[in-house]
């Protein structure tokens, strides 16, 4: 049994990740927020954050604690009072390419020096393995494909994609500096039940049920690598449990889906024939995102098994469940 710091702990993948890791009788420490940064517009406040976590929060081995990674103080307390973490798994950030435009000294708050001061106290209370959440937009629109981790020339295109390669940055160089183990992951599109309420997955679901109409920026043709969110966690998990000394890996389905063809898909599972609200590009969009995930293979024995039909299936009923 490991101890093991979950950052954002009761968000869309942490609240997963915190169940998987409750189920297997690991300690687990979940930290978080509760920030309403979706706002009442999405459907989606701090209550229901809550809500992910409910049925964690009279587990013995599960402790939650509200905070903020962006405060010293908040985490100087959280490590004396929690001797002997040994895993971080650091999924907390201001999320979203389109937002972080409007306010991004906020992003960086958050996704860079909120990483600097976790990675300073994990230091200092000699964590063992650390584990960063970076995303597939630090490719930009990168017309190399699939995208490889060792690629050159990245060049991110919003605050957010710079805010999480300054993150992965950070984190080679504290294990350069002090030889912690430091894992980067790469997510490609992540989506599943209590998904992110911003992303296409569930916001797309969300308004045929409520028969508004979709928000498609450009011709429809846009590619995604979209990835479920049981598979995303076993890649997590497997990069906690093995402490690779420092690797950078994607984590994505390897296949793409083209987003008319993801429309039609929810149409044929949720029986409802989408009004689509045809807009032009937005800044930030990528084209296609697309994994390759050898080194995922290779190292943590990641092997996803969700094709996108089964998936969305999967988020489709939970919505209708709970929603």
């Amino acid at each position: 049994m490991s101890k093991i710091l979950v950052t954002g702990g009761a968000g869309f993948i942490g609240s997963h990740v915190c169940e998987a890791l409750v189920n297997r009788g690991d300690k687990v420490i979940c930290l978080d927020n509760f920030t309403d940064y979706y706002g009442p517009d999405v459907g989606y406040t701090s209550d229901k954050k809550v809500r992910n976590i409910e049925d964690l929060t009279d587990q013995p081995n599960f402790d939650l604690i509200s905070a903020d990674i962006r405060k010293a103080s908040d985490l100087e307390t959280i490590f004396a009072r929690n001797q002997g973490i040994d895993v971080i798994i650091h999924l907390a950030a201001m999320a979203g390419v389109r937002r972080s435009f409007e306010i991004p000294d906020d992003y960086a708050a958050t996704n860079i020096n909120g990483t600097r001061l976790l990675l300073i106290n994990a230091n200092q209370f000699d964590v063992r393995n650390f584990v960063f959440a970076s995303s597939s937009s630090v490719y930009g629109d990168n017309s190399q494909v699939p995208f490889r981790e060792h690629q050159d020339g990245l060049q991110p295109i919003s605050p957010y994609a710079e805010t999480k390669l300054e993150g992965e940055m950070l984190c080679r160089e504290n294990h350069g500096q002090t030889g912690m183990p430091i894992t980067c992951l790469r997510f490609f599109t992540v989506y599943g039940p209590r998904g992110r309420p911003d992303m296409i997955p569930y916001k797309f679901t969300r308004f045929l049920f409520e028969g508004k109409p979709l928000p498609v920026f450009g011709d429809g043709t846009t590619q995604r690598d979209y990835t479920f969110i049981n598979d995303i966690v076993s890649g997590i998990i497997a990069a906690a449990d093995r402490a690779l000394p420092f690797e950078v890996i994607n984590l994505g389905n390897s296949r793409t889906v083209k987003l008319i063809d993801f429309i039609r898909t929810l149409e044929r599972l949720t029986g409802i024939t989408a009004q689509i609200n045809w807009q032009q590009p937005q800044k930030g969009d990528v084209q296609r995102t697309y994994a390759d995930i050898t080194k995922a293979r290779e190292l943590l024995g990641y092997n996803p098994q969700t094709p996108i039909e089964e998936g969305l299936r999967q988020l489709v009923e939970w919505y209708r469940k709970n929603q």
